[in-house]
């Protein structure tokens, strides 16, 4: 009767923080855990500058062919006058001439071509010897607080302002060539909003994430997704605390739920797996290995009342060669299939002692996992930080937009 009792312990699914991971893309494509829909606005990628390319030797022997020409036919023709060319050398100097007219005329306006030329010539001189040239300007990314000014124009660079989307979400704060870059906070329609850290667009770095019905999450991001150490409240009085990968649970961590029960060990895509303390809202309390959410493996099992269960376990259920320990010393061991003993077996039989030691071993190695509870709260003070100058960013933007001011940092 006490074993039926807590079967339907331990088979109990985990709350839905860990089925419902947010993902976020930018702020063209976001999306939330149950509380969000997708939206879209593409923005035209900027076109970069032509880098400065020198003439070729091959291009500079062909564009100088023209020069040649123009200069080389006056001074035959006087050569010819001064009579320093014999009569009969014009017969071996015709066919020359009937050559460089010929390319002549097939070269149009070749004065024009010649322009360019000379004209590269010397900027590439002047290149060499740094001579009539401006240090090309870097791009700026103001972040911090306050205002500067462009030396050489002398104008103001409002680097805040207020987008609004087709969706009815909204952005105030920093941008940068024309996306979402510093500090700032987007407001979702109706379903709630980001503050924190962006970089092109996407959440990376420090935040606080909130919806309508209570949720919130502050801690890390990276590429528009939790990525790090954070912690997360749902309304419903469940959470989560400790490190994210890819939108999801994943490493060490400390679930809660709403009910009292808690699980303090691993997580792997979003679900227990690995090493765990499960402790459940009636006292009993599981410490071992789990695979796929659920227990599997070896592990210890202790009821409220006293009973004790050390052996192998399988999706939940006391599975394989294991050992059941009443209050009053008594014990049942051998082979269990479906959380019912088939095959008692005498306490030391090769198969109990070896299910026993495993059992005894994964339940100390699962209560020694190092805890991330620092790592943590340092990640939570960095996204109060961060959240609390992205809303000084919103702030400024909103100045700026209720001033007619324009953000023009695109340099």
């Amino acid at each position: 009767m006490e074993g039926q009792k807590s079967q339907s312990k331990l088979t109990r699914t985990t709350s839905s923080l860990l089925r419902s991971p947010t993902i976020r893309s930018s702020i063209q494509s976001i999306s939330s855990i149950d509380e969000e829909s997708p939206s879209s606005e593409e923005k035209k990628p900027h076109k970069p500058h032509k880098p400065y390319k020198p003439i070729s030797e091959n291009g500079i022997s062909n564009r100088l062919f023209p020069i040649l020409v123009i200069v080389s036919l006056p001074i035959l023709f006087l050569l010819y006058l001064r009579e320093e060319i014999p009569i009969w050398g014009t017969f071996f100097l015709a066919p020359i001439f009937f050559g460089i007219a010929k390319k002549c005329f097939l070269i149009k306006n070749p004065i024009a071509l010649s322009y360019p030329l000379l004209k590269n010539l010397w900027v590439e001189r002047n290149r060499k010897l740094g001579l009539g040239f401006k240090k090309a300007n870097s791009v700026q990314w103001f972040i911090g607080n306050g205002v500067s000014l462009k030396r050489e124009e002398g104008l103001e660079i409002i680097r805040e302002r207020v987008e609004f989307y087709s969706n009815g979400d909204f952005y105030e704060g920093e941008f940068h060539k024309g996306k979402c870059n510093g500090g700032g906070v987007y407001n979702y329609f109706v379903n709630g909003r980001y503050e924190g850290d962006w970089i092109y667009g996407k959440y990376d770095g420090y935040g606080v994430e909130s919806w309508a019905r209570g949720s919130r999450y502050r801690g890390q991001y990276r590429q528009g997704m939790r990525h790090g150490f954070g912690a997360y409240r749902f309304y419903t009085g469940d959470g989560y605390a400790g490190e994210w990968c890819n939108g999801q649970s994943h490493g060490v961590g400390n679930q809660t739920c709403s009910d009292g029960s808690c699980y303090v060990g691993e997580f792997k895509c979003g679900v227990k797996h690995g090493l765990g303390c499960y402790h459940f809202r009636n006292g009993d309390r599981y410490t071992g290995e789990y695979f796929g959410d659920k227990i599997h493996g070896f592990g210890l099992y202790h009821f409220a009342h006293g009973h004790c269960y050390e052996g192998s376990w399988h999706e939940g259920r006391k599975q394989g060669f294991g050992m059941y320990t009443f209050r009053n010393g008594e014990s049942r061991c051998g082979e269990w299939d479906c959380g019912v003993l088939k095959n008692p077996h005498p306490p030391l039989t090769d198969g109990v002692v070896r299910a026993v030691q495993s059992a005894r071993k994964a339940a100390e190695n699962a209560i020694h996992i190092p805890r991330v509870d620092e790592q943590v709260n340092r990640a939570v003070m960095a996204a109060n930080r961060a959240a609390t100058a992205a809303r000084v960013a919103a702030i400024k933007a909103v100045q700026n937009r209720m001033g007619g001011k324009f953000c023009y940092t695109d340099v």
